[in-house]
């Protein structure tokens, strides 16, 4: 016989199964769903795997993708337990057949930004067929977090990141020569010593921004704050966080080419330099949130000064109803 501490601790390893245990039940339902896709879209993801997603622009692709993935792992067991019994949205069709259309068109005209696309829809109609809008209203933020890994048209990229280079390329200018660093500047293009630096699209450019926005995008749906001044200003301070960060990028990069000479600037310390762009980030980011929550603490301390919650009018004195 079982004593009540064994059959407490048998019931708490038998209970609240991982986000893993609904996938691997609805596995056989799945699998031929998850075979179709295989099909559909193993021509495309080769191709991204071996082109796209290998270069600094595209880079952050596959990161983006596969964050998605576990974003839906996770939420998977609160989207079975919301969606039973299952109801498939008819609106699904329809999504299904502009997925389709957009992946057919992007792979016949090697359109990448419709064969990406097409993921995202075919991905998001599967879900409305098989579980219903409530399932896909729930799952929202991976799909949401899915766009950023959608290439942009090359004209639109190429108007906005020239002025993002001339900004770049200003304050880098500016900064090294404050610092007493015999520099200057035509254009995008930095001289420095003997030197001649081309500041590039991939170290300035909007990708960068985008994938910098999609980090803390998704740094914000795993701390979960309650505070929506405090999601959407760091949302929002992300874009200055991006600019600061490049510029950082630029300036080593500089350095490094003054210091070691041209090969080292192209070189192995030339993707460091990218590595160093994301840890700047990623702890500006931080400090920023860290910023904003004391200054939200310090604006509820200064409303309620007493470090409590203001009392109803109708709650009684402390002294009223005591016994003299």
């Amino acid at each position: 016989m079982a004593t009540g501490s064994e059959m407490d601790l048998r019931h708490g390893q038998d209970s609240g199964p991982g986000p893993g245990a609904g996938l691997r039940q609805a596995l056989p339902e799945w699998w031929p769903v998850m075979l179709g896709l295989a099909l559909l879209f193993g021509p495309t993801f080769h191709d991204l795997f071996t082109g796209a997603w290998i270069g600094e622009e595209q880079g952050h692709g596959p990161i983006i993708f596969f964050l998605s993935l576990w974003l839906i792992w996770r939420k998977w067991p609160e989207v079975e337990a919301a969606c039973a019994p299952v109801q498939p949205h008819p609106t699904g069709w329809a999504v299904l057949a502009f997925g389709l259309g957009i992946h057919l068109l992007g792979r016949s005209q090697n359109i990448l930004m419709f064969e990406v696309a097409s993921i995202l829809a075919v991905l998001a109609a599967t879900v409305l067929l098989k579980l219903g809008a409530r399932a896909l209203r729930l799952l929202w933020f991976p799909f949401f977090f899915m766009l950023f890994m959608v290439p942009l048209p090359s004209e639109l990229v190429a108007a906005l990141t020239m002025p993002m280079k001339m900004a770049v390329s200003w304050a880098t200018e500016h900064l090294l020569f404050a610092a007493g660093y015999p520099i200057s500047r035509s254009g995008v293009v930095l001289q420095i010593g003997q030197y001649q630096l081309l500041v590039a699209d991939a170290c300035a450019g909007l990708q960068t921004l985008l994938t910098l926005e999609a980090l803390g995008l998704f740094y914000l749906n795993l701390m979960r704050h309650p505070s929506a001044i405090r999601n959407i200003a760091l949302a929002i301070l992300i874009v200055p966080v991006s600019f600061a960060a490049n510029v950082i990028r630029v300036i080593a990069l500089t350095l490094v080419t003054y210091y070691f000479g041209d090969a080292a600037g192209q070189g192995f310390l030339h993707g460091f330099a990218g590595m160093v762009l994301f840890v700047t980030a990623l702890l500006m980011i931080l400090a920023l949130d860290s910023a904003l929550q004391w200054f939200i603490k310090r604006r509820e301390q200064s409303r309620h000064p007493g470090g409590g919650q203001p009392k109803s009018p109708d709650s009684p004195s402390p002294m009223r109803g005591a016994v003299r």
